[in-house]
C-alpha cells in the first residue's frame, strides 16, 4: 500500500484549501498549477497560482518542493533525520515605479512574515518606453515544514489572498 509522504500530505492541503477557496468561496480563481517530478535530481516541486477573483494583475504562488535526501529520509526512516518540505510564497506583478513600489511591496509582506527573508527581483524590456517592471517578490521559509505546520495552512493561504488585497491596491 502507498504511504504518502511529507510532501504528498501538504500539497494535498494547499490544494484542499485553495481550491475551496476558489470553488466554494468564490474569492480567488486559480490560474495555474505545476506538479513536477525532477527526474535528474529526484526532486518534487509543487506550484499553484491563483490572484483574486476577477483580477488577474496581481498573483500569489505557494511553491513546495522537497528533495531526495528528504524523500529518502522518510521513506527509509533513517535515524536522527529530519524529513521535511521547503516552502516559498511568490507574488508578481508590473509596476512602474521601482523606486517606490518596491519598499512597498516589501513592507506589506514584513507586515504579514515579519521573520521570514525576502526577495524582489525586477525585470523590465529595455526597448519597452515607457518602462513598465515585472516584479516577483519572494518569502522564503528557511526551515523544514512538514506535518506540523497542517493547521497552518488556512492562516497561510488567508495571508496571502490579504497581501494580494493589499498588492492590488498599490497596483492601481
Amino acid at each position: 500500500m502507498f504511504d504518502p509522504t511529507i510532501y504528498d500530505n501538504l500539497k494535498v492541503g494547499f490544494e484542499n484549501y485553495l481550491y475551496d477557496l476558489d470553488n466554494l468561496d468564490e474569492l480567488i480563481s486559480i490560474t495555474d498549477r505545476k506538479d513536477q517530478l525532477e527526474l535528474a535530481r529526484m526532486s518534487r516541486e509543487l506550484v499553484l497560482q491563483f490572484c483574486l477573483r476577477d483580477c488577474p494583475d496581481v498573483t500569489g504562488e505557494v511553491v513546495l518542493n522537497t528533495s531526495l535526501a528528504d524523500l529518502a529520509s522518510e521513506i527509509m526512516e533513517t535515524q536522527g533525520g529530519l524529513p521535511g518540505c521547503r516552502l516559498r510564497l511568490r507574488f508578481r506583478m508590473v509596476i512602474q515605479e521601482p523606486e517606490i513600489q518596491c519598499p512597498a511591496i516589501n513592507s506589506i509582506l514584513q507586515e504579514s512574515w515579519p521573520e521570514q527573508r525576502m526577495k524582489q527581483h525586477i525585470h523590465y524590456v529595455f526597448e519597452d518606453q515607457p518602462a513598465t517592471y515585472a516584479v516577483t517578490a519572494e518569502v522564503h521559509f528557511d526551515r523544514s515544514v512538514n506535518e506540523d505546520q497542517m493547521g497552518d495552512i488556512p492562516d497561510l493561504c488567508d495571508h496571502m489572498v490579504n497581501v494580494l488585497t493589499k498588492l492590488l491596491q498599490l497596483h492601481k
